[in-house]
């Protein structure tokens, strides 16, 4: 289906929700008929269709609401999240694990799972690729790489379609399905056409090239499908089957609605992975024997690229009520910051490399 069809048939209809029982007996969420009552029968009908149609995809895989073993961390020792924040928090990442490499702790090969959210996706998919490794040995890292980077991600005047979708997701009181696919009506409506393609190049830069394989450890990205209000997560099996470069896979986890995308994976439009109550996607390590999660914020302070309430804390006990032992570092951000303003990246790359120096031992400790 075109963008174009799509975006009509958004106008006409949305699927509903639903909850179904994981393996463990917990509740999670799914995309039919939380709200059935509500829907009329031509819901109803494209509900069923859109299953029927995506179900062997393998990209959809519900949010657990409570805890919940992963099926793709229950056997693993050490995991990794990243969350996201825009490009002052890609900048922020790119400082902390230049800092970490120069304190011995090789991040691409450490962790057995890397669960990339935004700028988390970038990240993550630039450790364990190795690009990051050749950045940081090939660029005077505090001069030339942050005039590269600014160069590729500039801050642009928004148009109306822009800030349609922009005020929509900044308006937002909950993380439900419905609000979601609100949201990326929203994105799919919005003209980002140049924003996303010098997204795209940054993407390039940070993972390789738009056709640099999936990494064989295990790498996922996260997003949002702007028509279901799935969560879709990208690993090494799904991006062959649906034929997902890694620069796409990151590329679609941080297309933030008014911004930039929505993203093409598979034949699902995706928008930024963080439109949801589970923002970094915590629960995907659930199980693991060790995670370390990095965020941004706490959910609670600090600067924002939604307003769906994100209560990272308590995501964060659930897993650990699977038995899990969780290191959370919480980056932080000054006061009043643009997190999509390139003018940060300096300031950002410096931040994180600074703290680097305070967590590095922290990190051998907990992962000894």
């Amino acid at each position: 289906m075109t963008r174009s069809s799509r975006r009509s048939f958004l106008k006409t209809s949305v699927l509903g929700s639903a909850s179904i029982v994981g393996a463990s007996g917990s509740i999670i969420e799914s995309t039919q008929a939380q709200s059935m009552s509500k829907q009329s029968s031509i819901e109803l009908k494209a509900n069923e269709i859109s299953q029927k149609l995506f179900s062997d995809d393998g990209l959809a895989i519900p949010i657990a609401t409570k805890p919940t073993v992963s099926s793709l961390a229950k056997e693993l020792d050490r995991t990794m999240v990243l969350g996201g924040g825009g490009e002052y928090y890609i900048a922020w990442y790119c400082g902390f694990f230049h800092g970490l490499y120069e304190a011995g702790l090789d991040m691409a090969n450490m962790p057995e799972m890397v669960v990339g959210t935004s700028a988390g996706s970038y990240m993550g998919s630039s450790l364990l690729s190795g690009e990051f490794y050749r950045l940081r040995t090939e660029f005077d890292f505090f001069g030339k790489f942050p005039e590269i980077f600014s160069k590729m991600a500039p801050l642009a005047t928004p148009n109306i379609s822009q800030m349609r979708a922009d005020k929509v997701n900044m308006s937002a009181t909950d993380g439900s399905v419905e609000t979601r696919r609100t949201i990326g009506a929203a994105a799919l409506a919005a003209d980002n056409k140049l924003n996303s393609d010098r997204i795209e190049k940054l993407a390039a830069l940070l993972t390789g090239d738009s056709k640099t394989s999936w990494p064989p450890k295990r790498m996922y990205t996260t997003g949002i499908d702007c028509y279901t209000g799935e969560r879709l997560v990208v690993g090494q099996q799904t991006a062959k089957k649906n034929n997902i470069a890694l620069a796409h896979g990151a590329a679609a986890s941080s297309s933030l609605p008014g911004v930039a995308g929505p993203t093409l994976l598979g034949q699902r439009y995706v928008m930024d992975g963080g439109i949801c109550s589970n923002p970094a996607h915590v629960d995907l390590v659930a199980g693991s024997k060790r995670a370390l999660v990095i965020t941004l914020t706490d959910g609670v302070t600090g600067a924002i690229l939604t307003t769906i309430p994100h209560p990272i804390a308590q995501n964060i006990k659930d897993v650990e009520a699977t038995g899990t032992k969780v290191k959370w570092i919480v980056a932080g951000t000054p006061v009043g910051i643009n997190l999509l303003d390139p003018k940060q990246i300096e300031g950002a790359l410096r931040t994180g490399y600074g703290r680097a120096k305070v967590e590095a031992s922290k990190i051998k400790e907990f992962w000894a």
